[in-house]
């Protein structure tokens, strides 16, 4: 079974997504049949590229609701084990990190791609880290086990520039408009961070389905969710971009 998770390092709900994801993922039987990659979103492709305090950014557009739409999302990220500090979060341009996941998953593959965006989505909500940074990403790549000198070489070239946009066209064309969104054997959708039980209900019947050749159905629950970066809103348990 092979499952796209199309998602954005700007986005609070592709943190509890993937982390609640990868629960579930550990607790399905046939985990090691799994290949996961994560494909990119931008849920503000005309962002700066320039670091800019989150605060700052949310309360220009939220006004004073933007401090409760933050706490609601460390609330629900604790109880994960997630650490959400938004008083340091850094908003940039999220293109340079997913290119950079690009070029993990095609020299590394998807086990060292997976650990660098778990790695990123931490360092981004929790620790501070600009995510658009040149050399706080190679130090994420070396926190994840990757060599230095090729990763510093890499984010120093415009490299697989054109690829990446590429990719995030055909999310768009394929009608991913809200992330995190997990595409299972290129058919079957689940939009938000879902919890962990509804994910490994769609394991197992989206197994089923494969092998009986019938649809299954897209799953989205109600949740909470914050506002996110850019012009994109965090209803729900997903970022959704909005409509021209």
């Amino acid at each position: 079974m092979k499952v796209e998770i199309y998602s954005d390092i700007a986005c609070p709900w592709c943190y509890v997504g993937k982390t609640r994801f990868e629960q579930a993922l550990a607790a399905y039987p046939q985990a090691d049949q799994v290949e996961v990659v994560y494909r990119p979103f931008q849920l503000d492709p005309g962002a700066p590229e320039e670091p800019l305090p989150h605060r700052e950014v949310l309360a220009a557009k939220y006004g004073p609701q933007s401090v409760q739409m933050d706490a609601r999302i460390t609330e629900l990220g604790a109880a994960e084990n997630l650490v959400f500090d938004f008083d340091t979060v850094v908003e940039n341009n999220s293109l340079l990190a997913h290119r950079l996941l690009r070029y993990v998953l095609d020299t590394y593959g998807s086990e060292a791609q997976a650990r660098l965006k778990g790695r990123l989505l931490a360092a981004h909500f929790g620790e501070g880290m600009d995510i658009g940074d040149r050399a706080q990403l190679a130090d994420a790549a070396v926190a994840v086990g990757l060599d230095r000198d090729p990763v510093t070489e890499f984010l120093n070239g415009d490299d697989l520039h054109d690829e990446v946009l590429d990719e995030i066209e055909v999310a768009r064309a394929r009608g991913v408009t809200a992330v995190p969104t997990f595409v299972f054997e290129g058919q079957w959708a689940v939009q938000g961070g879902q919890e962990a039980d509804t994910f490994l209900r769609v394991f197992e019947q989206v197994a089923r389905e494969t092998a009986g050749a019938a649809p299954a159905a897209a799953s989205q629950d109600d949740g909470a969710g914050q506002a996110g970066q850019g012009g994109a809103a965090c209803e729900g348990d997903a970022c959704e971009v909005p409509r021209d």
